[in-house]
Parts: structure tokens; sequence; C-alpha cells
């Protein structure tokens, strides 16, 4: 059943022909699963699988000097790449909040592609053209391009067997053409496995993924859905809007620190974040790999000898590991490090964890 409130990408009825079902997220109707999470798990650990992730959103900041005005407002340093390469980055509150988490397309001096969360595209948007000089225009193109992500040992050679680039460096990306249309072409992911994510023009996007699916399949790999993004995101620790991040989770707090460009004279959330980062985060975010049997989810108390020291923010089954795993927000006055065994209430059954520093697996991207 199909709720009408919800938003369908360019190629639903593909996912209805390839029996996929179906579940709301960022207010969209997305594919979780096509043969099951674990199954399209393992295929993109061991092979290969392809993602529709179209839900993504999708904006342009273009005029004289929109590098330097996104550089301005978002937290990592535009100055650290060139034309051609990607960079993860965050939009932050005055606060020191997180209004989303995204990736940003370095096109020219003059041009910026970005691609935040589905949900948060609308407020990415709109807070950049508050402040946007004159000049330069941000335009919401959320509807505009597909997102498919092809993950895996074998995504090179799924790409090439397309004629479509496969040699980039990791967060570098090229402009191409498959089959006399455009194609954006990035090595970046959101599973820890070498791979690629393709942006087709939104009415290009159905041959591709039809093209796609039949040289995955070639390669014994299969098309995966929201499930194993998430199962496989979290073996890696990667943080998700809304979970790890969020206006009450800082960059500080998720250890996403990396991504913020310190040395810059300006972004936003700037002083919050200085401020935040010399005193200490009165929380950390660390992994949790439970010891007994069980599944660990988002919610659930964090303690150690009966006392609370902080909650889980993500949760899930191991396909990879096959135990519990979870990502938690830890109290740093606990004084908690790595190696140390907490409980987590599970429904009120106390499950042993270990506290670990994620990934939870090795991590393939390079």
């Amino acid at each position: 059943m199909t709720d009408s409130n919800l938003l369908q990408g360019p190629i639903h009825g593909v996912h209805v022909e390839l029996g996929a079902t179906f579940a709301p997220f960022g207010g969209w109707e997305m594919p979780v699963s096509y043969e099951g999470t674990v199954a399209e798990h393992q295929s993109v650990r061991t092979t290969v699988g392809l993602f529709d992730v179209s839900h993504l959103g999708k904006a342009t900041v273009r005029g004289a000097g929109a590098a330097a005005f996104v550089n301005s407002a978002l937290t990592n340093d535009l100055g650290r790449i060139r034309p051609g390469k990607a960079q993860y980055t965050l939009c932050c509150t005055p606060e020191g909040g997180v209004i989303d988490d995204l990736i940003a397309y370095y096109v020219s001096d003059d041009e910026i592609f970005l691609v935040p969360n589905a949900a948060n595209t609308a407020s990415v948007v709109a807070e950049l053209q508050k402040v946007a000089p004159e000049g330069i225009t941000v335009t919401d193109e959320h509807r505009e391009y597909g997102v498919f992500a092809v993950q895996g040992p074998r995504s090179a050679e799924v790409l090439a067997a397309l004629g479509l680039p496969t040699e980039m460096e990791y967060m570098a990306y090229a402009d191409a053409e498959w089959d006399g249309r455009p194609v954006r072409v990035c090595r970046t992911g959101y599973t820890g496995e070498h791979g690629y994510e393709l942006l087709p023009r939104w009415a290009d996007a159905e041959p591709l993924f039809r093209a796609l699916v039949a040289q995955v399949r070639a390669a014994g790999g299969q098309a995966a859905g929201l499930g194993a993004r998430d199962t496989l995101r979290t073996e890696m620790g990667y943080p998700l809007h809304g979970h790890e991040l969020s206006l009450e989770i800082s960059p500080v707090q998720a250890r996403t620190g990396w991504a913020v460009g310190w040395k810059k004279p300006e972004f936003w959330g700037k002083a919050a974040l200085e401020q935040e980062k010399s005193a200490g985060p009165r929380r950390t975010l660390l992994g949790l790999k439970a010891l007994d049997r069980g599944v660990l989810r988002q919610g659930q108390n964090v303690l150690r000898d009966g006392e609370p020291v902080g909650e889980t923010t993500s949760g899930t089954f191991s396909p990879t590991l096959k135990i519990g795993i979870a990502l938690a927000l830890l109290d740093t006055e606990a004084g908690i490090e790595p190696g140390t065994e907490v409980e987590v209430d599970v429904r009120g059954r106390s499950l042993r964890c270990e506290v670990i520093r994620p990934p939870f697996v090795e991590t393939n991207t390079k």
C-alpha cells in the first residue's frame, strides 16, 4: 500500500518489478530490501551491491565567488580541495548543532554542487539563500538528478562494463556520458567499501539503473535497499543525521571534528564549536559490541555498575560480525575508554557490551 503523502524517486516502478519492500524515510518511499537485508549486506562486502538513493537532496550554488561563500558557511575547508574533488562537510547552527551533513562537489570557484540528506535539503538551501551575497544563487535541484550507489569490491568492474570512468582517487569525481546522456561519477559511498555514486538527470535515471542492475548481477551482486545501507554504515561507525548528528549533537560530540576547518577564519557555529572543543564535550560517540546474544537498537540506556552513562544512537545486528552492535553517546565524565565493559538495557534485560572505537570492521574505501 502506497502512502500518497510520501515522495517517490524516478525509478519507483523498477523497484516494484524487482520485488522490493518499502518503508518511509525522510519523507520518501524507499526500498528497504529485495531478497533480504543480510544477503544484500554480504553482497556489498564480498562482490557488489546497487542502491537507489535518489531521495538524497541536490542543490547548486552559482555565481562569482560561490566557493568562497560556501566555505564561509559550511564547516570543512573547501580550500583543501580543487575542482573535480568532493568533500564531506557539515552545516551548523550558531550554537554548534548540526542542521545537516552533506557532500560538497567543487565544480569551479563559481559553482559548488551540494548533496544534503533528503529531509534537510530545504533547510540547508534556505539557510544559504538567507545570506547569499548579490550575484550568488542557491537553487534547490532535489528532483533534477537521481543518485545511484554502486558499492563493493567489484564496483569498478560494473562501471567499466558500461564505459564509465573508474580510476578517480577517493572523493574525486568525473563528468561523463552514458548512452549519450550526462552522468556525474564520484568515488564516494556510505558503506566502507570501494564504490561510486552516480548522478544522472532525473529523466535519464531508469535506463541507467536497468543497465547497472544487469552488470551488477553479471558480477555476482544484487540490488540492495535501505536495510543493508543502514547495517553497512553502522558497521563503519558512519553518522546518520537524526541519530549521531542533530541540532542537539555537535560534530565535537560525534567525533566528526575532522570535517571541520578549525583554522578557517569563519564558518557557521565556529565560536561555539571552538569553545566546546577547548572545554571538552560532555559526551562522546563510541561503539558497542554485544558480548551476549541480543540486538541493540536506538534509544537504549547504557549503564556501568548499574549507573546510567549514556544512550545508544543506532543499533543493529552486524551481518559481518554476527553480533549486535551499536553507536552510543557516552558521558565524558564517566571516563569510559575503549575496552571497558558496560551493560545496555534491552527491554528490561541487561546485555553486556564492550566499548570500542569504530569502525567495527575494516574500511576498504580507498
